[in-house]
């Protein structure tokens, strides 16, 4: 089995840990602006409005969040497979997955064959 060049996976490691961290700095910022986490507000006597705003406000900050943790998620998974020796390699058919790819999608899991398949 082909393996990448070290230098080449300590790169991606490098970029996948620095995105691994601004992930989870938005996840932190856009939790501090779910109108739900102010613990004030369920005393607050807001008007109908207001509340069908933070409503809202509420479920467009959970549908971004779900986004972030799941790209958290494979970002972690990604490092993973770094370092069990896996990154690279397509999970479907083992082979390896095109480094121009990996450059534009550095935690795929498919090659771009069984990505397509998968999508049909």
């Amino acid at each position: 089995m082909l393996k990448f060049p070290k230098a080449i996976l300590v790169e991606i490691e490098t970029h996948l840990l620095a995105e691994k961290k601004r992930v989870q700095e938005q996840i932190t910022e856009l939790a501090a602006q779910d109108p739900f986490a102010d613990v004030d507000r369920l005393s607050d006597n807001a008007a109908s409005d207001t509340e069908a705003k933070e409503e809202f406000n509420h479920d467009r900050v959970e549908a971004m969040l779900e986004e972030l943790k799941l790209k958290l998620t494979q970002i972690e998974a990604a490092l993973t497979r770094i370092k069990n020796g896996k990154y690279g390699y397509c999970t479907n058919c083992k082979q390896m997955i095109d480094t121009d790819r990996l450059a534009a999608i550095p935690t795929a899991t498919l090659c771009v064959t069984c990505g397509a398949e998968k999508r049909r």
